[in-house]
């Protein structure tokens, strides 16, 4: 059996899935069921995954990813071989995985989140990669453009509208003058959405406040130096998987912290507004079966999430200050 045949028919099966159960538009994939349902085995292949640093967003992804080739018929240790790593927020491992990558057999590489991409595209140019968890690939220069790609590269952006966020801390404190944000200074996603939070700010008339930092053990000390009504935490890897760090300091201020992502939220954070990460691995992994049967990262523009959903806990909302307003509880996806 032909893998590329093999691999247009999972593609077709997985893509219908998806949008049976609501995920992010895609392009229309031909063909019928898979081989898996029925009854012959698909082709094996090999896929070198690599996770930026371990926090329940990015693991989420990852699952999802892995679930969704496991629906699609291919199993690990079956017709399936996984190379897992992580890079555990460091750069110098993250360039030793990409060059161990480059000189592998796998057939596709999956970057989870935006230093990741980066790393791979840089010594990756013949064999295609998928991405997840990227805010901006155009910003971050691993695309041409989000409709077409242009290289061996496409995936799925977990943009989050920072208008809405801002729009939200407004609703929950309607006297908010100031808003605090720190980030990592590494990461072109962060960036962009710091840039996006300034202007919607702007327009409420609300001022944005920061601190950069490099690794995850400056999360703290940055936040304690900011002087602000809210904190707002974007999907910056290395501050989400410190954002323990910015909840305790927000307590002892006594002001609350926002966040872009359901997990923050439910690690502490008193509200925010979230794409599902598990979904961004399921809508990867159907971009992938495409470009393994065939379909050129070019012919496959970027994917964005349309709906995000509110995520409130309201037990740290208290610890932090606040009440949340019952309108804003009331309409939440999720309660901690």
């Amino acid at each position: 059996m032909r893998l590329s045949q093999t691999l247009v028919a999972a593609a077709a099966a997985l893509s219908l899935t998806l949008t049976a159960c609501g995920g992010t538009s895609s392009p229309a994939a031909s063909g019928g069921a898979s081989d898996a349902t029925q009854g012959s085995a698909p082709a094996e292949i090999k896929i070198g995954v690599v996770n930026y640093v371990s926090h329940p967003a990015l693991d989420a992804a990852q699952q999802g990813f892995i679930d969704a080739l496991k629906e699609a018929g291919y199993e690990e240790g079956k017709n399936l071989t996984l190379d897992l790593q992580n890079a555990t927020g460091d750069q110098s491992t993250l360039t030793s995985i990409a060059n161990t990558f480059a000189s592998s057999d796998n057939d596709l590489f999956y970057a989870i989140a935006t230093p990741t991409a980066q790393a791979l595209a840089q010594v990756i140019t013949d064999k295609p990669i998928v991405f997840a968890a990227v805010t901006d690939p155009v910003a971050a220069q691993l695309v041409a453009s989000w409709e077409a790609p242009d290289g061996n590269m496409t995936g799925v952006s977990d943009m989050n509208p920072m208008d809405a966020q801002v729009a939200l801390i407004k609703e929950v404190m309607p006297d908010v003058a100031t808003i605090g944000i720190v980030y990592s200074s590494g990461e072109v996603n962060s960036e962009v959405q710091v840039k996006e939070a300034e202007e919607a700010a702007k327009a409420h008339g609300i001022s944005v406040v920061t601190k950069t930092v490099t690794n995850s053990s400056e999360v703290q000390q940055a936040a304690q130096a900011l002087e602000a009504d809210a904190f707002l935490i974007p999907t910056d890897n290395t501050v989400v998987s410190a954002a323990e760090s910015v909840i305790q300091v927000a307590e002892q201020k006594g002001v609350p912290v926002f966040a872009s992502d359901e997990n923050t939220v439910g690690r502490g954070a008193a509200a925010g507004l979230s794409v599902n990460y598990t979904q961004q691995g399921k809508d990867a992994a159907a971009l992938a079966l495409k470009m393994l049967a065939g379909a050129k990262a070019s012919e496959l523009p970027v994917e964005t999430q349309k709906n995000f959903d509110l995520f409130v806990n309201e037990a740290a909302a208290k610890a932090q200050g606040i009440e949340l307003p019952a309108a804003v509880v009331d309409r939440a996806a999720k309660k901690f």
